[in-house]
């Protein structure tokens, strides 16, 4: 059996100007990782990661646990997180005043709590498909459109690398529910509910071979879980 190791990326910099990059907390938990890894005696065959800065950022950091020869990640876009932007401005043109949102939240929404609030709500109206792009709304994605790239890259990836290989990819916490879809087929609203809990750094773990595929671990932070690290654990 082979195995795909996926990470979500680091603390992001919410709030920021640039929120696509690794906040210094979130370039820490990636070493507390990649120093857990090397502790464990943990290897991997190979790294991928999608082409967003806080992705490449996470891979980097863990480029040295990579054995063999390879001197960068391999670089995938299909990896890449949807972008919520859109999405929550769509929302708020077309529906967050009826659904309680009164008045309307000015963009962009720097409260973290208001932020999650209106992301959940928008993400519901998007696999619904409710939600329409504006002129100007670039980088709309559908969700069938996401989901279908996400899908398509993980089995990309298991046919390319089998018979017990270990496979590390550093992406993001909607590309790790949509893997946890493809293995437990669960409906689009558990997908989207299993986004919300994934923490930055976390580990999962999925089985493949064989015509099989199993989720082995979810969420997982044993680099964060002493007494002295629990306060580094984040979602956003």
């Amino acid at each position: 059996m082979s195995e795909l190791i996926l990470v979500r990326h680091g603390q992001a910099t919410f709030g920021a100007e640039t929120y696509d990059r690794l906040s210094p907390l979130g370039h820490e938990q990636v070493r507390k990782l990649a120093a857990h890894w090397r502790e464990t005696g943990e290897s991997f065959d190979c790294l991928y990661c999608g082409s967003l800065r806080r992705q490449r950022e996470t891979a980097e950091e863990l480029l040295g646990l990579v054995s063999g020869d390879g001197s960068e990640p391999s670089e995938d876009p299909a990896l890449n997180e949807y972008d919520g932007d859109p999405l929550i401005r769509s929302y708020l043109r077309d529906f967050a005043g009826e659904e309680g949102f009164d008045p309307a939240p000015e963009w962009p929404v720097r409260d973290r709590t208001l932020f999650q609030r209106l992301f959940e709500a928008a993400a519901a109206r998007w696999i619904a498909g409710h939600l329409k792009p504006a002129n100007g709304d670039a980088n709309f994605e559908r969700w069938p459109d996401f989901q279908l790239r996400v899908h398509q890259a993980l089995d990309r990836i298991m046919s390319r690398h089998v018979q017990g290989s270990r496979v590390l990819i550093a992406t993001s916490g909607g590309v790790i529910a949509l893997a946890l879809q493809r293995v437990l087929r669960y409906p689009d609203s558990e997908a989207i509910a299993t986004n919300w809990m994934v923490q930055n750094s976390s580990i999962t773990r999925i089985k493949y071979g064989n015509g099989r595929i199993s989720l082995m671990q979810f969420n997982s932070l044993p680099h964060l879980e002493g007494a002295e690290t629990q306060s580094m654990i984040t979602y956003r």
